[in-house]
């Protein structure tokens, strides 16, 4: 497709929230050897899509400028480098784009076949889309880290989910609920119904007292914490914790990584895990989509926009406050 233009949504400068995004017409990307062209159908924003923007990876993301920004994509491929095995032309696909170069708001993309999934008509673009980053971050936390199992065998654990009703939390709560587990969430007062409905056992208002303790109505205390948001300070986890407790943070900051830190150098039995997720193959993402295809996972949207209108699902996620996932549909 060498010389063809596409539509695509870029800034070219850290800052301006969703008024430096710009409507452009580019190049479209010619595929490298071990890359496949993927005419796009669906793109979901993550939070770290606007921290990028705002500067949080400087100077290491975006590598460079003009740059078109998210990364979790679906659609149809359209062409193949010439080491590519596994897709042809015609395949319906979701994918993980190179988080440094981003490219997901634009008509066409390049991804690695590595990080590259059969998408199978039972499962939409939007919904495939949803998927990546924030069901592998859960993913991660739970399988990898937590230890639980998907097919419900395993000890028993208690399992709290923060921010529960978000991107990477609705997620979490399903992914555990197929495990052999009791799950509480928090999220806020709107949402309690909606985390209830992903299979929560109980659901705390994080804006009430008790849910600014974290106290589990039911008394029990947390075998694993998946903590999806910030500013909860680890005493507050730490006396909700069983014996050998852990909180995994999805969103580590410095006092995360002093307390990872000391919490190592003490041999403390509770303990602060972050959790930096870098994809180096397709196997989870090839799970997470089947169990989508199964309706044994599900991604909920808190909006779908055209691309025409991606500054609307910019401000949507600057906001933060998303009931799932912001998907902007091409």
């Amino acid at each position: 497709m060498s010389g063809k233009l596409m539509r695509a949504v870029q800034y070219d400068s850290y800052g301006g929230g969703a008024d430096g995004l710009k409507h452009v017409e580019v190049p479209v990307p010619t595929p490298n050897n071990d890359e496949v062209l993927i005419k796009l159908e669906a793109t979901s924003l993550n939070p770290l899509d606007v921290r990028f923007q705002k500067g949080v990876a400087r100077p290491f993301v975006p590598r460079k400028f003009p740059v078109i920004p998210c990364i979790d994509v679906a659609g149809e491929v359209v062409e193949v480098g010439s080491n590519v095995v596994k897709f042809k032309a015609g395949d319906k696909v979701v994918a993980l784009l190179n988080t440094i170069i981003g490219g997901g708001l634009a008509e066409y993309a390049v991804a690695k076949e590595s990080l590259t999934v059969q998408r199978p008509e039972e499962v939409s673009a939007a919904e495939g889309a949803g998927l990546p980053i924030a069901a592998l971050t859960a993913h991660k936390a739970l399988v990898d880290i937590a230890g639980i199992k998907l097919d419900g065998s395993g000890p028993r654990m208690n399992i709290l989910v923060t921010a529960a009703s978000g991107g990477v939390g609705h997620y979490a709560v399903q992914l555990a609920k197929l495990g052999n587990t009791h799950v509480t969430g928090t999220c806020g007062a709107r949402n309690i119904e909606f985390v209830k409905s992903l299979g929560a056992d109980e659901v705390l208002d994080y804006k009430t007292p008790q849910g600014a303790t974290l106290k589990s109505p039911s008394g029990k205390k947390y075998d694993v914490v998946v903590h999806c948001t910030r500013d909860i300070a680890w005493s507050t986890f730490e006396i909700n914790l069983s014996d050998t407790g852990k909180v995994i943070d999805l969103t580590p900051g410095p006092i995360s990584m002093c307390t990872y830190v000391w919490k190592k150098l003490t041999f403390s039995k509770k303990q602060l895990l972050p959790l930096i997720l870098i994809p180096k193959e397709d196997k989870e993402l090839k799970l997470l989509v089947k169990l989508v295809k199964e309706g044994k996972l599900k991604t909920m949207f808190d909006s779908k926009h055209p691309l025409s209108k991606a500054q609307d699902a910019w401000a949507k996620s600057l906001d933060g406050h998303a009931t799932g996932k912001i998907i902007v549909e091409i």
